[in-house]
């Protein structure tokens, strides 16, 4: 008798798990050049969309929004209140008593004998910080009247010294208006913090150290900014001859005005200056002259000025965005940056046919406006009017004042530029960042004010050319227990894939450095083999190269990807790509790369490629 067999006791065959789907790598819709070119454009220059406020408006509505974005204080003056009035009153009168004395202190550094009272006025009207304060400033001062006397001698020809300082002026404001109106802001940025940080410790020194001719009344000093030469002519003078309280914020702030009135009074009433006490002596009185024929507008001296206004300009609007951003930043509101470079090229072309020369942010003026309590702008008009009103009526009365107590106040005033801490944290960030400010700051120290930011621009620009020719690379390896790949100097525990070399790029991939990171992969790719070599280990079959960091790839770096595809072949290893980003995969379909390394091996992540090239190793 035949037996039968159940079915359910026939063995069934053991089930394949189900292999976890591959994504592939997407492409974006194909646009056309116009397409492309408008989206490039617009992501260079317009990368805040500034016109999105005027999309669906009427007509009317789109009028008074284009006025508002030109005239700030249109919109915020709608909700101004006797309150705010309150706090930008005092903050007005509060930096009015510093700005005075610093007014006349500064307008001895740059060489001329007045300042104005227009700029900040025209600010209020146009820039969008609430905290900055505007006016001249020690930095600029210096740098201003250190390039002018290198082009005239301000005692022996000082009409044409003024001229060019108004020149130099109008093209300050015309190069910040252009960078505004045509939003190339970003240039500034091209000068990092830590060049900002030596510039300015170097220039407070240098500052201060021309505030000893004032302070021990040297008569022949020297006009080089040097130290070696400012050291030397007091040698040969001699020769011959805590934390702030913020409550107390008004203290430090009018101390610079009681110290000139209290001793331009004792000048006055013992005519010191009668038996050697060294005083200002002139002092404009009144409102400045219009300017505006005064301006060079044919000769050399037109291209002189402009190049000292391009350099003194760009300076200036450094330290005026700079300021604006940080105290926005601590109120949590947000300034454009171009909408203030516009305010501020406005504010010193009228200030150049106002007889004014540059006026930009003041740091510590800024932080006493701050700290004084001002709401908007409204403080500045304070101070502008407080200030007009100083020129009208006891101007003349500081012509007794020191040449030592204005030296005093300029000291006291630039030593906050010399931040210390900022140092000290750029040395434990980045070393590289330290020999920039290091070397803007001996540039300016011991050779000369242009040479000192010369070199910080010059130290910026490496910083740049060297991060973007010498791109980071590294070797990437899979976590415990998971699917994720890290550099494996920065994860320990990350393990290597037997037979995968994984090689990350952590930058675009250009002309100026496709050469090297091919270079640098297969240095890679060779230590790797000698190690395995020597360990007898099975060899690389498979190179990885993650994309996810490389936004962009040009001619240069596909041919540098068709190169490294060949040298592989050679040594039987596969090429494969993990998530290149939209263009980089465009362009690589485009030169048809994509084609001949394969879309096969293309994938969407690390972790596909290896499950796709490794599979017993991906499921280790």
């Amino acid at each position: 008798m035949r037996s039968r067999i159940s079915v359910d006791s026939v063995p069934s065959a053991v089930a394949t798990p189900p292999q976890p789907y591959i994504h592939k790598v997407g492409k974006s819709p194909k646009q056309n050049l116009v397409e492309e070119f408008t989206a490039t454009v617009r992501e260079t220059l317009f990368p805040d969309d500034p016109l999105r406020q005027f999309k669906d408006q009427p007509h009317s509505r789109k009028l008074l929004l284009g006025v508002q974005s030109i005239f700030p204080i249109i919109e915020w003056s709608r909700h101004y209140s006797l309150k705010k009035l309150k706090g930008d009153l005092i903050a007005g009168l509060t930096i009015a008593s510093l700005c005075i004395p610093q007014y006349i202190g500064y307008a001895k550094l740059a060489g001329l004998d007045h300042s104005s009272f227009v700029p900040p006025l025209i600010y209020a009207f146009m820039g969008s910080s609430r905290d900055i304060a505007i006016g001249p400033v020690a930095v600029v001062s210096l740098l201003l009247g250190t390039l002018l006397e290198n082009e005239i001698d301000s005692k022996k020809n000082p009409h044409d010294y003024r001229r060019l300082a108004f020149t130099a002026t109008f093209f300050d404001g015309i190069t910040q208006f252009i960078l505004g109106f045509f939003r190339l802001g970003f240039l500034i940025d091209f000068l990092s913090h830590a060049a900002i940080v030596g510039f300015m410790a170097g220039a407070a020194v240098t500052i201060a150290l021309q505030q000893l001719k004032g302070m021990l009344g040297v008569k022949n000093f020297t006009k080089k900014t040097d130290i070696v030469s400012v050291i030397r002519s007091v040698f040969e003078a001699a020769h011959h001859g805590g934390k702030k309280n913020k409550k107390l914020f008004w203290v430090p702030a009018i101390a610079p005005l009681i110290s000139v009135i209290v001793s331009t009074f004792f000048v006055y009433i013992t005519r010191a200056d009668k038996k050697g006490v060294a005083i200002v002596t002139h002092v404009h009185k009144g409102v400045n002259p219009p300017s505006v024929n005064e301006i060079f507008c044919t000769g050399s001296y037109l291209s002189k000025g402009f190049r000292i206004g391009a350099v003194a300009g760009m300076v200036a609007l450094t330290e005026a965005v700079t300021i604006g951003r940080t105290f926005a930043a601590m109120k949590d509101y947000s300034i454009d940056g171009n909408k203030e470079m516009i305010a501020l090229g406005t504010m010193n072309i009228i200030g150049s046919m106002t007889s004014c020369y540059i006026a930009t942010g003041s740091f510590s003026r800024s932080a006493v406006n701050f700290m004084a309590g001002c709401n908007t702008a409204v403080s500045n008009i304070v101070m502008s009017v407080v200030v007009l009103l100083t020129l009208e009526l006891i101007t003349p009365l500081f012509k007794y004042t020191p040449n030592a107590i204005l030296a005093s106040i300029i000291i006291s005033a630039v030593v906050g530029l010399f931040d210390v801490q900022a140092a000290l944290l750029i040395w434990k960030i980045d070393k590289f960042d330290f020999i920039a400010c290091m070397g803007a700051f001996f540039g300016v120290v011991f050779i000369s004010i242009e040479i000192g930011l010369l070199i910080a621009v010059s130290i910026s620009f490496a910083k740049i050319l060297l991060q973007v020719t010498r791109p980071r690379t590294a070797v990437l390896g899979r976590l415990p227990r998971s699917s994720i790949y890290r550099n494996i100097l920065q994860y320990r525990e990350a393990a290597k894939v037997p037979g995968v070399l994984i090689v990350r790029v952590d930058s675009a991939i250009y002309f100026s450095n496709s050469n090297y990171i091919k270079e640098r992969i297969l240095r890679w790719l060779t230590d790797e083999e000698e190690y395995l070599r020597e360990n007898h280990q099975p060899r690389i079959q498979f190179l990885i190269v993650e994309m996810s960091p490389v936004p962009d790839v040009d001619t240069s770096g596909i041919h540098a990807f068709e190169e490294l595809h060949r040298s592989l072949q050679k040594r039987e290893i596969q090429f494969v790509l993990a998530n290149p980003g939209t263009i980089v995969i465009d362009k690589l379909h485009a030169s048809k790369f994509a084609d001949l390394l394969g879309e096969e091996h293309v994938f969407l992540t690390v972790s596909d490629a290896v499950m796709t090239c490794a599979p017993k190793n991906e499921e280790a």
